[in-house]
């Protein structure tokens, strides 16, 4: 089997025809690539695709379009994906990825077209650098597939660097900011919610979505088992990963401020009777429904305000959770259990801003544990130590 090269006078660029088999209907299958700018690039053509030919990996170009395969690929992924996972799909493929890519022939997308891509998402500020990672992943993970099917030759995605995510330093609140906020924040019916975040760590979906029946009075600890959807009203009966199907020890104050909350649910229970919907939910509507995590976001967001304090996230209070327990000399891992990380890897580098003021704590620290208040005191005051008094606090 073999091409042959020819040169097209019009256009002044190189082409090649070549036998790639037959049809079903027994004639010769023969394919024109045309537009080469040199011979050379025509050959090295020709070669790979006779060599596709001969090991038997050649596979007919499709004239399906990327966003017909998308629309079939996301249907494939409801049933392997959580449906919040499956709705973050769904808006980046239909928003970012079928506009720049959806109207290109499967098997003609290039590397350079998704590289583009992502230097267009990039500029145009719409997406965050994470997304766009994701956006990144969703095309190489459907092209993998297109490639496993026999759509595509290759996996052309693969030949394309992830896009890089600078990590953004965490906003977090001090204690006197926090403080301050939770006074503003004491008359609301999510103050309790408000709490929880700062207090455990816990997220927005796994406070939603939080039981009192999850909740050990006598032990003083909670269990995680369910959490809200997103933006609905919808109880999961899963928890983000693995890890974050955890139990957490609650302080005396979380546990006063819970039994507060339980008497005012109670009271609200028996006020709307049989209108009253029991999903035994902590946190909830005055006829008990569970609570759209965009009006907690808009009544957080407005008591911030009235307090006066930066402005952060609901999610950064489990960010100051953390902080405010690592700062205060708490152990990294009992720290990343009560978040639900994986590991305390994850903690570590999440909070490796930290670093450098735990280290120096950690070094005053030391001085305390080896000298006696008195050889404290005198250095304090002298400003210095002689090689016989190092030589003391050493032994």
């Amino acid at each position: 089997m073999a091409g042959s090269i020819k040169k097209d006078s019009k256009t002044n660029t190189w082409y090649f025809v070549v036998d790639v088999g037959k049809r079903p209907d027994g004639k010769r299958n023969q394919k024109k690539m045309r537009g080469f700018k040199t011979k050379k690039e025509a050959e090295k053509a020709l070669t790979e695709l006779l060599n596709q030919v001969h090991t038997g990996i050649y596979v007919e170009p499709t004239k399906m379009l990327y966003k017909e395969y998308l629309k079939q690929w996301l249907e494939d992924k409801q049933t392997k994906v959580k449906k919040s996972s499956l709705q973050t799909y769904t808006w980046l493929v239909e928003y970012h990825i079928i506009p720049a890519l959806g109207e290109i022939e499967l098997s003609k997308i290039t590397p350079m077209m998704i590289q583009q891509t992502y230097t267009r998402l990039m500029k145009g500020g719409k997406l965050s650098a994470e997304n766009i990672q994701k956006v990144h992943t969703l095309i190489r993970d459907s092209l993998k597939r297109a490639e496993r099917w026999g759509l595509i030759p290759r996996n052309v995605a693969s030949l394309v660097d992830r896009p890089r995510a600078d990590k953004k330093e965490l906003e977090v609140w001090d204690r006197d900011e926090l403080n301050k906020f939770l006074w503003t924040a004491r008359d609301s019916r999510y103050y309790i919610a408000f709490l929880l975040a700062a207090w455990t760590g816990m997220r927005q979906a796994e406070i939603l979505g939080l039981r009192w029946k999850d909740i050990d009075f006598d032990k003083g600890t909670l269990r995680i088992v369910q959490t809200l959807r997103h933006n609905t009203t919808e109880i999961q009966q899963t928890t983000k990963t693995k890890s974050s199907n955890r139990s957490i020890s609650l302080s005396t104050h979380t546990l006063a401020a819970l039994r507060k909350q339980r008497s005012r649910v109670a009271k609200e229970k028996l006020q709307a009777g049989e209108h009253y919907k029991n999903h035994d939910l902590v946190v909830c509507t005055s006829l008990g429904t569970p609570v759209n995590s965009r009006n907690l976001n808009r009544t957080f967001y407005d008591l911030m305000k009235k307090a006066g304090v930066k402005r952060i996230r609901f999610h950064d209070l489990r960010h100051t959770h953390a902080s405010l327990m690592l700062l205060m000399g708490e152990n990294v891992k009992v720290v990343s259990e009560r978040l639900g990380h994986a590991n305390s890897r994850i903690t570590l580098d999440t909070y490796s801003h930290l670093l450098p003021n735990m280290q120096r704590d950690a070094a005053q620290n030391f001085d305390k544990l080896m000298m006696s208040g008195e050889d404290l005191m005198k250095v304090l005051n002298d400003g210095q130590t002689s090689d016989d008094e190092v030589a003391v606090c050493g032994e």
